[in-house]
């Protein structure tokens, strides 16, 4: 007879998922610019934005946020073809993720900047640097991706990480002490990114070795890092 799976295994099973809802939305001086851009729609100073910061900053997921107040739809950035531009705004209102020097087909790009100013439609793009540097072979398109306003993301702060970080824990279904908390921050790279490999990494190894997720548990992982 086969055994019972535990229910912390039976949450590993299941997977977790991340909430982008507007609730979930942890806000810091690293991102209270963006945010304040997504609250006061459409009251934008201009109806294209780009919206800019390193991998997982939170840019789609204020994207999302947006989306869900405007009725967005949603397209990467790769996927621009000026043939299947025609409908882009058929809600008035459209993200495109993704936007990367050289990984875009220039001439949909400018027929969807030119498509919406003429409808009178917004536009969000995400991006991890700015437009105005890039390379651009259209020197029309190049002169507007210049012009377009350009919010940006920064790296998390300490109480901006440490609310990461909890909150990390938490949709995996884990509950962590402080102490924790104070230790990873201290120790980890100051990026989203280094904060959810972090959490993943110890829940993986408390899994494996059968052991609590704590601060004894994250000494013994980060033992031969650098601080």
């Amino acid at each position: 007879m086969g055994s019972i799976a535990s229910p912390r295994q039976l949450a590993l099973a299941l997977g977790h998922s991340e909430s982008f809802a507007r609730d979930d939305f942890l806000e810091g001086p690293a991102n209270a610019g963006a945010l304040a851009l997504v609250d006061r729609w459409p009251d934008w100073p201009s109806r294209t934005v780009v919206l800019v910061g390193a991998r997982g900053s939170g840019k789609s997921h204020l994207a999302a946020i947006w989306a869900t107040q405007a009725g967005a739809r949603f397209i990467s950035a790769r996927a621009l073809e000026a043939t299947s531009l025609p409908a882009a705004f058929a809600t008035g209102a459209l993200v495109v993720e993704d936007l990367a020097e050289n990984r875009f087909d220039e001439h949909a790009l400018f027929h969807l900047l030119n498509l919406a100013r003429e409808e009178g439609a917004y536009l969000l793009f995400t991006a991890r640097s700015a437009p105005a540097g890039w390379t651009v072979a259209t020197a029309d398109l190049a002169s507007r991706l210049r012009a377009l306003p350009v919010v940006t993301l920064q790296p998390p702060d300490d109480a901006l990480l440490r609310a990461v970080l909890v909150k990390l824990f938490a949709d995996r279904q884990l509950t962590v002490e402080e102490s924790l908390i104070s230790y990873l921050a201290s120790r980890i790279e100051r990026t989203f990114p280094a904060a959810r490999e972090a959490v993943a990494e110890l829940d993986r190894a408390a899994l494996r070795e059968k052991r609590p997720v704590n601060r004894a548990l994250a000494v013994d992982m980060l033992r031969d890092r650098v601080p």
